[in-house]
């Protein structure tokens, strides 16, 4: 279980990292407008925020590279469910695959890690 929720965590922080470059360093460009069909001008005109985004998506990355580096399960369980809410709400507000692509790994992470310590304190 350890190794699965472990390699779920990765997952989730992988899945950040990329987020964080697409909107940070991608969104006014050919490669960011192609992946949410916006026009030049609607990148241009939502880039700061998108850059905004990308930072907050880096510090949730952030945090769970800390919570895997320490071990500490606070950590892992905190920035797992900022993850989650963060999902639930991009899913109900911007688009409903955000849901899946954020939410769901970071549920099923969280999972694991509560199985995890679950069968290690028995």
């Amino acid at each position: 279980m350890k190794i699965i929720a472990f390699i779920l965590i990765a997952l989730v922080v992988a899945s950040h990292l990329g987020f964080l470059v697409l909107e940070m360093f991608f969104w006014d460009h050919p490669i960011g407008r192609e992946m949410f069909a916006m026009t030049p001008e609607q990148s241009a005109a939502s880039a700061a925020l998108a850059m905004n985004q990308g930072l907050y998506n880096g510090f949730l990355a952030a945090g769970l590279i800390w919570g895997l580096w320490s071990g500490r399960l606070d950590l892992k369980v905190f920035f797992l469910c900022c993850v989650i809410i963060a999902g639930v709400f991009g899913g109900l507000t911007a688009k409903f695959s955000i849901l899946f692509v954020q939410g769901l790994p970071a549920l099923l992470a969280l999972i694991f890690v509560l199985l995890a310590n679950r069968v290690r304190h028995r």
